[in-house]
């Protein structure tokens, strides 16, 4: 009976070691925000109480994320002791692959960048290169700026990525091209560097690394559209990034301009066509001399000859401009962002007549308590947004209060028991596909 009744007031309470969990992520994320530094400042945003803070911090400073740091401001007694969290404790790798280049970095764990390199590739090499390729300047960069080991990596990838079933899941990438299908992409940049991997879509990780560190820096509610063979946007509401139901929120690009997609009418490829053919029929003077002397063109040098005043190329621009903001009008009507960012190689090449198309369009279709503040800016990060983004992605998973609440005590992510088991199935999978098939004898 004693047993019984045991056994009911346990039911609906929390463990004491759950307890536990919860105040030290509490308290770490308060103090990695900024949000409260002093132990004063903790316990009044924590509601805990003095011992049990002390206790915590104690604790935090052993397992090696929290340190003690200079003294704050005094407010009529001795100066309090602010404490700083460790970002040095941990580092992160963070790749932004696109169809012709790949560009990579680490940060540290407040997600700062703190080196990057870029360098071109094609998607079109397969799945094995460009693993190889990661792996490769991931060591040269870990080895050669002496960083520690790395907690994650946050992956910006072409086209959308679906949400994963579970914490640590990975999820097929890059499926429509068909040198990646069934290619456990992944799996293995996980398994190689034995940390947990998270990825995005290329357009919500510059839309993330925006608000992280260019103009939307402080701003709640943004949308930055990229321009550049394909043509889609991502949205950031109340502070957070919206990633629709299968992860596929922002393809503007497949907005219909008549009978066609908007990215076959006005992205870098339809630019690129309408340029050559005013080269080779001579409506562009500049063009015409451009193909002559280099025998291609591409959308940089028709947003070049915008910029020299060409009339043709000002006029494709602003038309293309135009067609682009009237997609993403409804849009604003939506959310009412208090700025949209452009970015991607047709924005950065694209001259002003292409930023004036898409105010004209956005500006005239919108309701006016929607655009009475809106502001319509070129990015000015231009490839580095993906990486700062890929960066705030693992920060913000790796911190996120139920996923801390289960790493926290043992002082690492890598140690987190669900990452473990995942870890596991990953290299028993794999090892599974790489055996040879039960009852065949090797020849």
């Amino acid at each position: 009976m004693a047993e019984e009744k045991t056994t009911l007031r346990s039911v609906g309470r929390p463990r004491s070691v759950d307890a536990a969990q919860a105040s030290l992520a509490l308290l770490l994320n308060l103090v990695r925000t900024g949000a409260a530094t002093t132990r004063q400042e903790l316990e009044r945003r924590s509601e805990l109480g003095r011992a049990v803070v002390a206790d915590r911090l104690a604790t935090m400073i052993e397992l090696g994320l929290l340190k003690e740091g200079e003294l704050g401001q005094a407010t009529g007694g001795r100066a309090p002791r602010q404490m700083r969290f460790r970002q040095d404790a941990g580092s992160l790798l963070v790749s932004a692959i696109d169809q012709s280049s790949i560009a990579l970095g680490i940060a540290d764990l407040n997600g700062q960048l703190l080196v990057e390199h870029h360098e071109a590739a094609q998607l079109d090499a397969g799945p094995e290169a460009i693993l190889d390729r990661l792996a490769t300047i991931f060591d040269w960069l870990l080895r050669e700026t002496e960083k520690p080991a790395p907690w994650g990596i946050g992956l910006a990838l072409p086209g959308p990525i679906e949400k994963p079933a579970a914490d640590f899941e990975t999820v097929p990438v890059l499926q429509t091209i068909q040198s990646w299908q069934g290619f456990p992409f992944l799996e293995r940049l996980s398994m190689r560097f034995g940390v947990p991997i998270f990825a995005r879509s290329g357009v919500q990780t510059m839309t993330m690394g925006e608000a992280k560190a260019g103009g939307g820096r402080g701003l709640s509610d943004i949308i930055y559209v990229k321009l550049g063979r394909s043509i889609s946007a991502g949205l950031i509401s109340e502070g957070r990034l919206h990633r629709g139901a299968q992860g596929a929120a922002g393809m503007i690009g497949h907005s219909r301009v008549g009978d066609e997609l908007l990215e076959a009418v006005a992205g870098a490829d339809a630019i690129a066509r309408e340029g050559m053919a005013a080269a080779e029929d001579g409506r562009s003077p500049y063009l015409t001399q451009t193909l002559a002397r280099q025998g291609e063109l591409s959308v940089v040098d028709i947003g070049h000859a915008a910029q020299l005043g060409d009339l043709f190329c000002v006029e494709l621009l602003g038309r293309c401009g135009r067609l682009v903001g009237e997609a993403l009008a409804p849009l604003t009507n939506l959310v009412n962002p208090s700025l949209i960012v452009i970015g991607g190689v047709v924005a950065e090449s694209g001259g002003d007549s292409l930023l004036a198309g898409i105010r004209e369009a956005v500006y005239r279709q919108s309701h006016p308590m929607v655009s009475r503040d809106l502001q319509i800016v070129r990015s000015q990060m231009g490839a580095s947004s993906g990486l700062v983004g890929a960066a705030q992605v693992v920060v913000e998973e790796l911190f996120a209060p139920a996923t801390l609440q289960g790493w926290i005590g043992l002082g690492s992510p890598l140690r987190h028991p669900e990452f473990q088991k995942r870890l596991e199935r990953m290299m028993a999978s794999v090892e599974a596909k790489a055996a040879p098939p039960a009852g065949r004898v090797a020849p």
